[in-house]
């Protein structure tokens, strides 16, 4: 594993919808563990491909429940809403208040190719939606009041 280099918010590739994974293979597990290690080592709570400069939809989220990789996510549901602080470790000592749904429910694939869904609310759900947005090239900076 090896620690990967945030982009910041002036980086063009955070602005870009990224592309589907179609292959499944050693490469995609190397990402998926770099992207672990370099949110851990920056105490993030999620991290998306673009932010270490990757243009494919590939997520990473720990709130302190267990790692969890998200390969194509697509939000299916959305229940509520809710504000709440939202920060980014791509917009560094930046916070804002920012409206999002109170529950969803994600498809996604795992690092083998293999579907689940996930149905979050909480802190979860917002990391899910922060992350997400960042694979179609927006940021919280975009919708916090």
């Amino acid at each position: 594993m090896a620690l990967r280099n945030v982009v910041t918010k002036e980086d063009t590739i955070l602005r870009k919808k990224c592309r589907d994974v179609e292959k499944f293979d050693e490469k995609l597990g190397i990402l998926l563990d770099d992207m672990a290690e370099t949110m851990y080592k920056a105490n993030g709570v999620g991290l998306a491909a673009p932010q270490v400069g990757q243009s494919i939809q590939v997520v990473v989220i720990d709130i302190g429940e267990g790692l969890l990789e998200l390969i194509n996510p697509t939000i299916i549901r959305k229940e509520g809403t809710e504000i709440d602080t939202e920060g980014c470790l791509s917009v560094p000592e930046i916070y804002g208040e920012v409206e999002r749904a109170a529950k969803v429910s994600v498809e996604y694939l795992n690092r083998r190719g293999k579907r689940h869904r996930i149905t979050a609310t909480g802190l979860l759900a917002r990391c899910l939606q922060h992350e997400i947005d960042h694979l179609h090239g927006r940021l919280f900076i975009d919708i916090a009041n």
